[in-house]
C-alpha cells in the first residue's frame, strides 16, 4: 500500500485504485495508463512538480494529453518564473520516482495546482504512488485532501 492509499483512507475519501501492468519502454507514464485502463487520456492526470522563482517547490495536475504551462503555474504561485524540478529533488521531497508521483501523501505536502478541465469530470485518475497503479477520484478530493487550487495552467 502505498502513501497515497494510506492517505485517501484515512481521510475516508470515496477512490478506487486500477492496476495495470506498466512497461518500461513507455514513452509516456500517463498515456501508458490511458491506454491500458481503456480510459480518455483527458481524464488520466500527470503530476509534474515545478520550481517557482528558484526557492519554492509547486505540484501541478493537469491531463496527460496537454502541456503544462510554467508562466501560469508561476503566476498562480504567486511567483515569476517556474522551472521544471530537477528529478533528485522531486524524488526527495516527496518520496515517489517520476512516473508514480501521486499527488497525495507526499512526504512534504506542496502547494497544488490543479487544472480546470478536472470539474468536467465527475472522476478523474492520478498515479496512485508507483507506475502501474492509478486512483480514481472526483475532483472536489484534491481541494479537501491538498488544499489544491483549480486554475488555467495548461499551454
Amino acid at each position: 500500500m502505498t502513501p497515497a492509499v494510506k492517505l485517501l483512507d484515512k481521510a475516508k475519501v470515496t477512490y478506487q485504485l486500477h492496476n495495470y501492468q506498466h512497461q518500461s519502454s513507455a514513452q509516456s507514464y500517463g498515456l501508458e495508463a490511458a491506454e491500458k485502463l481503456g480510459i480518455d487520456s483527458d481524464k488520466v492526470f500527470k503530476t509534474l512538480v515545478t520550481e517557482v522563482d528558484g526557492n519554492q517547490l509547486v505540484v501541478a495536475i493537469i491531463p496527460v494529453s496537454l502541456k503544462l504551462s510554467l508562466k501560469a503555474v508561476a503566476k498562480m504561485a504567486r511567483g515569476k518564473k517556474a522551472i521544471m524540478a530537477d528529478p533528485a529533488k522531486v524524488q526527495a521531497t516527496t518520496g515517489y520516482v517520476l512516473g508514480g508521483v501521486s499527488p497525495f501523501g507526499q512526504k512534504k505536502r506542496l502547494n497544488t495546482f490543479i487544472d480546470n478541465s478536472a470539474q468536467a469530470f465527475e472522476t478523474i485518475f492520478v498515479s496512485g504512488g508507483k507506475r502501474g497503479l492509478e486512483i480514481e477520484t472526483c475532483p472536489a478530493t484534491f481541494e479537501q485532501i491538498l488544499n489544491a487550487k483549480f486554475g488555467e495552467i495548461t499551454a
